[in-house]
């Protein structure tokens, strides 16, 4: 019998054995925790274990994941989340910040053409007057320039400090160049008289109210781009909620603790992970659609009736028109002034002559190879963002597809097991429609987004109010010293042909207002002798006593009346009692 076994015992040592199925193993979520996040394997358990201390992704049976795990995940995911979102911000915010240096670029350039242009016309024109102009014009361009920057430079001071200190260059140049130089004192004089006599009548005033437009729309995008990169600075540190971690916990690393790092979440899972995770900043989405619409208002108007680079330009012209002006009313300009700051001694060594010849050469400025427009790269520009005005309507999706979300019909993590679709209510991206997200709690907005919201709330109802519209457009009290203009009806709204202007914007107290059959309003000019009643070439003080002497006499002759028609009446009543 024992010789028989043993060939059978050797014929079974021959089989191969029949294997074992294997244990289960951590194996495979060791391998990602350490590539993905880094970190120390042995807080990863060798085999699924019972881990009653887990509060995130609680185990339904034995579990790959402990509490230190779970620490590590909270912090992978807010790293993850809020890098993924400077991502995505990246580009958007690349072209703000190169839109605003170009945008200073090119309006430091169209300030220094325009500066030069003017200068041009004393250059070729007007040379002896070329040297002395030549601080006053860049002050000039130099305050319009910080009028656009935001700075409280009102038209009508900026306008008025260069006047007068024009006019005493044309008065001893151009109206009686035979005199000896001016004293400082009468200089001051100059200056002072300026303002009554309006010798530059009023060339100005239609140039003023197209500028002050130009200005504004200019002004305001500026301001505007500053904004957005405001906005965009605070979606790049987005304050992430205790409960948005959590979720985000639970759709990335949830799986793993039941070894399945391959399992992507299902599409309507993640919208409303990413939508709860982002409901302060999809609460930006409405202001952003309006401040959107304001920039693409600003641009058109840019481009438009209101480019800055003609505006400025057209100063030129109007200091030409203005001087011409001057000269063609210089009798009356001579004995104005030597009313009210005296008589001038002539010097023989001064030719006329000489200024003759030289005002009859001027030669037009060549035009100098420019950057593109200001108003028309800009308009590029915001043509360029049109696909960003939907930025944070659609951010949460954007990040779903980073997050290669599986449509329905496949395999996907639904948050709780492998499904084939997720079947709870997917939320809108709108912050009321969070209420119904089963996925995140969400509560108030974050007080960084409150801000920004704030900003861009005051920005758009500021810009609103001082619109320039199709057809017509208002000014009121704000920065930059605009005001409500002349020729503005009660409503605020006056026509661009009337010549709207704020407070920087001098409408002459001498320019008669004529409406014809049209309804536009023409500007029409008294008689140069009665420009103004002011300009009576009486010193101030005697203007002033005289002014009180007429009063008196008035008043004098009021008493007097008075008391003959009283006497009158009491005559009468005696005579009546007599008879």
């Amino acid at each position: 019998m024992p010789m028989l076994l043993l060939p059978l015992l050797l014929l079974f040592s021959l089989v191969p054995s029949i294997p074992s199925e294997h244990p289960p193993s951590c194996h495979e979520v060791r391998a990602a925790f350490q590539i993905e996040l880094s970190g120390k394997v042995q807080l990863v358990p060798a085999v699924p274990i019972e881990e009653s201390n887990l509060q995130i992704c609680k185990p339904k049976a034995l579990t790959c994941c402990t509490r230190k795990m779970e620490e590590r995940y909270q912090a992978a995911v807010r790293r993850n989340l809020v890098s993924t979102i400077q991502d995505l911000n990246f580009e958007f915010k690349y072209l703000i910040v190169a839109e605003t240096s170009a945008f200073q670029e090119r309006l430091t350039y169209l300030i220094d053409m325009a500066t030069n242009n003017t200068l041009s016309l004393f250059d070729s024109k007007y040379r002896s007057m070329a040297q002395d102009v030549h601080e006053s014009v860049k002050e000039l361009f130099t305050d319009l320039s910080l009028n656009i920057m935001g700075a409280d430079m009102p038209l009508e001071d900026v306008f008025s400090r260069f006047w007068d200190a024009l006019f005493p260059l044309v008065y001893n140049h151009l109206i009686n160049p035979g005199v000896v130089s001016l004293s400082e004192d009468y200089l001051d004089c100059l200056r002072l008289t300026r303002q009554d006599i309006n010798p530059f009548g009023n060339n100005s005033n239609e140039m003023l109210a197209h500028l002050s437009k130009s200005l504004w729309a200019s002004r305001m995008m500026k301001q505007a781009l500053s904004l957005a990169e405001q906005v965009i600075n605070s979606t790049m540190s987005a304050d992430l909620t205790r409960e948005c971690i959590h979720a985000q916990v639970r759709m990335r690393y949830c799986p793993h603790c039941q070894g399945l790092t391959l399992i992507r979440p299902c599409v309507g899972y993640c919208l409303n992970v990413m939508r709860g995770c982002l409901a302060s900043l999809a609460s930006l989405d409405g202001h952003w659609k309006d401040f959107f619409n304001l920039l693409k208002h600003l641009a058109d108007q840019m481009s438009g009736p209101h480019d800055l680079e003609q505006s400025l330009l057209e100063i030129r012209d109007v200091v030409k028109q203005s001087i011409q002006y001057a000269e063609s009313q210089g009798p009356y300009l001579s004995r104005m002034v030597e009313k009210v700051c005296g008589e001038l001694q002539e010097s023989p060594h001064k030719q006329l002559s000489e200024q003759k010849t030289m005002k009859d050469e001027e030669v037009e400025p060549t035009p100098a190879a420019k950057l593109q427009s200001l108003g028309l790269r800009t308009s590029d520009f915001i043509d360029h963002m049109k696909p960003l005005s939907l930025f944070f309507t659609a951010l949460a999706e954007r990040l779903c597809d980073r997050e290669i979300a599986v449509r329905d019909g496949s395999t996907c993590w639904n948050g709780e097991n492998v499904a084939e679709s997720y079947t709870k209510f997917v939320v809108s991206s709108d912050f009321k429609d969070q209420v119904n997200n089963s996925e995140v709690y969400v509560g108030g907005f974050s007080s960084v987004i409150n801000q920004v919201i704030n900003k861009m709330r005051l920005f758009i109802q500021m810009a609103s109010e001082k619109r320039i519209k199709a057809e017509r457009w208002r000014i009121t009290e704000g920065s930059g010293g605009y005001g409500r203009s002349q020729g503005e009806d009660a409503s605020g709204d006056c026509d661009d042909e009337d010549g709207c202007q704020g407070s920087g914007e001098n409408l002459d107290p001498d320019v008669k207002k004529s409406t014809d059959k049209s309804g536009k309003v023409n500007l029409t000019m008294k008689d140069p002798v009665h420009l103004n009643p002011s300009a009576t070439g009486i010193p101030p003080k005697q203007r002033n006593s005289s002014d009180a002497t007429s009063r008196s006499h008035g008043s004098l002759a009021l008493i007097v009346a008075a008391l003959f028609i009283t006497s009158q009446f009491i005559s009468q009543d005696e005579q009546e009692e007599r008879a």
